[in-house]
C-alpha cells in the first residue's frame, strides 16, 4: 500500500481556452472541470487507478468538497476534521499547452490538526510500503514539519518519499540524517534551490542535474528523481545516475504531471522494477499526464514506458557516498531479494 499526506489539499478547478490568454479580456471556454487535487491526492488517484491500494491522509471536514468529490470517485482517504473548507487553485490551459495557475493559500492548521494529521499517518504507514509527504504547507505548520514526520516514520516499516519545495525542503535538508527521505522529488528550480545552485546550470544539462542530485544523496538522501518537464527526468541513488528522455507528445495541460511522474516511480517499485525501469515509468505517466487535458491522471493504458529512453550517466563518486542501508530505495521483498517485475494493475 501506498500512504500520502496532502496538508494543504484543494479543489482544483481547471479551464480550458479555445485561444490564447489575453490579460483584461473577456473570453470563452471550450470546457470546465473540477477534481479533488493536492499533490499527495494526486498520486493516491494515479495509483488507485493503476489497481495498486493507497489511501490519502488530508485535513478536511466531512462534507468539504474535496471529500465528497474522493467519495464520489472511490478514492481511500482518512480526513482529519477542520472547521474550514478546502482552497479552490485555478488553472488556465491555452491549447499550445501554456498553463496558468493562480493558488489559493490554504486554510490555517493548529496543533490538534496537526496532531491529528500526524497520528492518521503513523497508523497508515504501518502497513505501508511507500508513505508519501507531498506539496506545500498551509499557514500553521513549522517549516520543519515534514522533518519531523520522515523521523516518527523510521518507526514503520515503510521508505518515505518527499516531495515539496520552499522552507519545508531547506527545512527537510538541514535536519540530519535521521529526516533524510528515501526518495526525493524535485523539479530543477527545487534541485537548483536545494543545493545552492543557478537553475540556469541545470537547465538542459543532465550531467549537471545529476551531479546536483548526486550531492543530495552524498548528504544521506537516499535517491533523488528529479523531474524536468520536456526533458524528461533524471535518476541518481547510490548506485548510479540514469536519465530518461520522454517520448514525443502534444502537451495539454501540465497540471499534475510531476505528482504523475511520481507515481509512475512508485509502481515501478511495486512491481520490483530496477532503477532503470522505476525512470522510464516515471517518465512514461508524466508525459502521459501532460497529454491529458484539465487534472485528469494517466492509467497504465495512458502511459507508453516502451517509447521513453533511459541512458546511463556517470555514477556518483562512491567513495563520498553512504553505504546503502537495506531494502533502502530498492525494490521491496521481504526475504531480501530483487523481485521479478510483475504487470501493473
Amino acid at each position: 500500500m501506498i500512504v500520502t499526506l496532502t496538508a494543504n489539499p484543494s479543489l482544483d478547478r481547471t479551464v480550458e481556452l479555445g485561444g490564447a490568454l489575453r490579460r483584461g479580456e473577456v473570453l470563452r471556454a471550450t470546457s470546465a472541470t473540477a477534481e479533488p487535487g493536492g499533490k499527495g491526492v494526486n498520486v493516491v488517484r494515479a495509483v488507485t487507478a493503476a489497481g495498486r491500494l493507497a489511501v490519502a491522509v488530508l485535513p478536511a471536514g466531512h462534507d468539504d468538497p474535496v471529500v465528497l468529490a474522493l467519495r464520489e470517485l472511490g478514492i481511500p482517504h482518512r480526513a482529519v476534521p477542520v472547521p474550514l473548507p478546502s482552497r479552490t487553485n485555478l488553472t488556465v490551459t491555452e491549447p499550445d499547452g501554456t498553463t496558468t495557475k493562480i493558488n489559493e493559500p490554504g486554510q490555517p492548521l493548529g496543533p490538534d490538526v496537526l496532531d491529528g494529521l500526524a497520528q492518521a499517518l503513523l497508523r497508515e504507514a504501518a502497513g505501508a510500503r511507500w508513505a508519501v509527504l507531498s506539496g506545500s504547507l498551509p499557514p500553521g505548520p513549522p517549516p520543519g514539519w515534514y522533518a519531523e514526520l520522515v523521523a516518527a516514520l523510521r518507526a514503520t516499516a515503510c521508505s518515505v518519499a518527499v516531495d515539496t519545495s520552499g522552507a519545508p525542503l531547506a527545512a527537510l535538508l538541514a535536519a540530519g540524517p535521521r529526516s533524510a527521505p528515501d526518495l526525493l522529488k524535485p523539479n530543477a528550480e527545487e534541485l537548483a534551490e536545494a543545493v545552492g545552485a543557478d537553475p540556469a546550470d541545470l537547465d538542459g544539462d543532465p550531467a549537471a542535474t545529476a551531479a546536483a542530485a548526486a550531492e543530495l544523496v552524498r548528504r544521506g538522501t537516499g535517491a533523488v528523481l528529479a523531474t524536468l518537464g520536456a526533458q524528461g527526468a533524471v535518476l541518481v541513488t547510490a548506485d548510479g545516475a540514469w536519465r530518461a528522455s520522454p517520448p514525443p507528445v502534444t502537451a495539454r495541460s501540465t497540471v499534475g504531471a510531476g505528482d504523475s511522474a511520481l507515481s509512475g516511480y512508485l509502481l515501478a517499485d511495486l512491481a520490483g522494477a530496477d532503477e532503470a525501469e522505476r525512470l522510464r515509468l516515471a517518465v512514461a505517466y508524466g508525459s502521459a499526464a501532460a497529454a491529458l487535458p484539465g487534472s485528469q491522471l494517466p492509467t497504465p493504458q495512458d502511459a507508453r514506458p516502451a517509447d521513453v529512453a533511459v541512458d546511463v550517466l556517470a555514477a556518483p563518486p562512491a567513495s563520498n557516498l553512504p553505504h546503502p542501508q537495506p531494502d533502502r530505495h530498492r525494490p521491496h521483498d521481504p526475504n531480501g531479494a530483487r523481485t521479478p517485475l510483475r504487470p501493473l494493475g
